[in-house]
């Protein structure tokens, strides 16, 4: 088995066209199914058994729907022409304090759906000149379009697929 990378140690290259936007906006419209996918067989006993040092699957899962305000609320810094991106909280302590361990899955999972539902009809609502502009993203230190947030987002759903389906098959 290969060690999968932290997602901080992650970098990219955003050096691709505009062309790819629709394609990447699938990916994140798609997630919701994905992950209902994962977990429909799983036990609650799974679901929320804790991990040394870790999220258990429903925390990765609730942590999707505390990433998405941050993406809204980025799109927002693209509309007011923010030169920076405001940065993400890493210790990212609303994913622990949720309680999500304590909810049903099927909550977990609509409300992420209706997250990622605001989401993505903003990202559908851009022209190729919205999905063309730029800020600066503060944790990667370089340039990033509307279009190089969404691969970034779309990847970082990949990252924690990859990571529950590892807590599944434990």
């Amino acid at each position: 088995m290969v060690n999968q990378t932290k997602w901080n140690d992650r970098e990219f290259n955003f050096d691709f066209p505009v062309g790819v936007y629709p394609c990447l906006i699938a990916r994140l419209k798609g997630a919701a199914v994905r992950l209902e996918e994962i977990v429909a067989s799983l036990p609650k006993e799974v679901l929320t058994k804790p991990v040394e040092g870790g999220w258990t699957i429903q925390e990765h899962i609730g942590h999707f729907k505390n990433v998405d305000v941050l993406h809204v609320r980025r799109l927002d810094d693209y509309d007011n022409c923010e030169a920076v991106l405001r940065p993400p909280k890493m210790t990212d302590e609303y994913t622990p304090s949720g309680r999500f361990n304590e909810m049903e899955i099927a909550d977990i999972l609509s409300d992420f759906r209706a997250g990622r539902e605001v989401f993505v009809k903003r990202l559908e609502a851009l022209d190729e000149a919205g999905a063309s502009r730029s800020a600066h993203h503060p944790r990667l230190n370089k340039p990033m379009r509307v279009v190089d947030m969404v691969l970034f987002a779309a990847e970082h759903d990949d990252h924690h697929f990859a990571r529950i389906a590892e807590l599944a098959r434990r």
